[in-house]
């Protein structure tokens, strides 16, 4: 009986990954498609970016792994340094390959694959950068990339038979006419469009990701997730978090930790405020007070009521 092979591929659930699954499927080979994502991520968390929509339409087992507080040792202190963000995106690969890695050996699969192609991302996508990344993740040899493997020296999986790389495309660069002409052909459904999904490649949050680090540099993922929604303060190393309307209010309530103070104004459509530190104050609440009052636009007629859940 012919042996089946096992593929372990990153399926991010955009565009190229979903071709790259398709191509591989297309060689008999069994996959586990794996969705990184983490709290920087701007998706649909119910999808997986697409990667649930893909997996479901291309009938393969799917692994979400979760990028935790290992990962934001990277992003604090990345060994290759940032893109235009605060993104450490060689750093970022070199982290997911690694990880790529631990579940190809625990489920005794054969290779790994990719939707990278090469020159699409000036960062982390060009050949000389690939090979870095391969290096240090030490996956040299397993890591196939269909889009553009006719591009590429041949892989182990190439070499051995288990891929027939005539099956496989020579694309390269930003244009993704291949790409689309591809999924209308094979009738591939649920992929997410194109676009930058990543805030650390964000100006804006990435500055207030920066405050962080100075100020609090043992910053968890819990307290980095704060920045993602209403208005930002420090005041004595405390971070006042302000909603900008009910959703953001009720998120931020949802956030609330043990230690936090949630202050509501009552009666009144307003702001509310999030307080996050070591030793938040009377002065520090007042304060805060004094913010949501400067953000309420409906006129206080008389002498506001605050609730402060603590």
């Amino acid at each position: 009986m012919e042996k089946k092979y096992k593929a372990i591929g990153l399926l991010s659930g955009g565009l190229d990954s979903a071709v790259a699954v398709k191509l591989i499927l297309m060689q008999n080979i069994d996959i586990l498609a794996v969705n990184f994502s983490s709290i920087f991520c701007q998706c649909n968390k119910k999808n997986g970016c697409g990667a649930n929509s893909v997996a479901k339409n291309l009938n393969i087992s799917l692994m979400h792994v979760v990028k935790e507080n290992d990962y934001l040792n990277i992003i604090k202190n990345p060994e290759f340094g940032y893109g235009q963000g605060l993104n450490p995106c060689i750093d970022c690969r070199i982290y997911m390959f690694k990880k790529a890695k631990e579940i190809m050996e625990q489920q005794k699969a054969d290779f790994i694959f990719t939707g990278e192609v090469i020159n699409q991302r000036p960062f982390s996508q060009r050949k000389h950068i690939m090979d870095l990344i391969d290096k240090k993740a030490g996956v040299q040899d397993k890591i196939l990339r269909p889009l553009s493997a006719k591009l590429l020296p041949p892989t182990e999986a190439e070499r051995n038979g288990i891929i027939n790389r005539e099956k496989l495309l020579d694309i390269k660069g930003r244009r993704r006419t291949i790409q689309y002409d591809f999924v209308e052909n094979f009738a591939i459904k649920g992929y997410a469009c194109p676009a930058g999904g990543c805030l650390l490649t964000d100006k804006i949050f990435s500055d207030k990701l920066k405050k962080m680090f100075e100020i609090n540099p043992q910053c968890t993922s819990s307290d980095i997730n704060l920045l993602k929604y209403g208005r930002i303060f420090w005041e004595e190393k405390n971070l006042i978090v302000i909603g900008r309307n009910q959703q953001e209010n009720e998120t931020l309530r949802n956030l609330k930790d043990k230690n936090d103070i949630f202050i509501i104004l009552e009666n009144i459509p307003s702001p509310a405020a999030l307080i996050r530190g070591n030793n938040i104050s009377t002065e520090i609440i007042e304060k805060s007070k004094n913010i949501i009052i400067q953000y309420t636009t409906k006129k206080i007629e008389k002498q506001p009521i605050f609730t402060v859940v603590k």
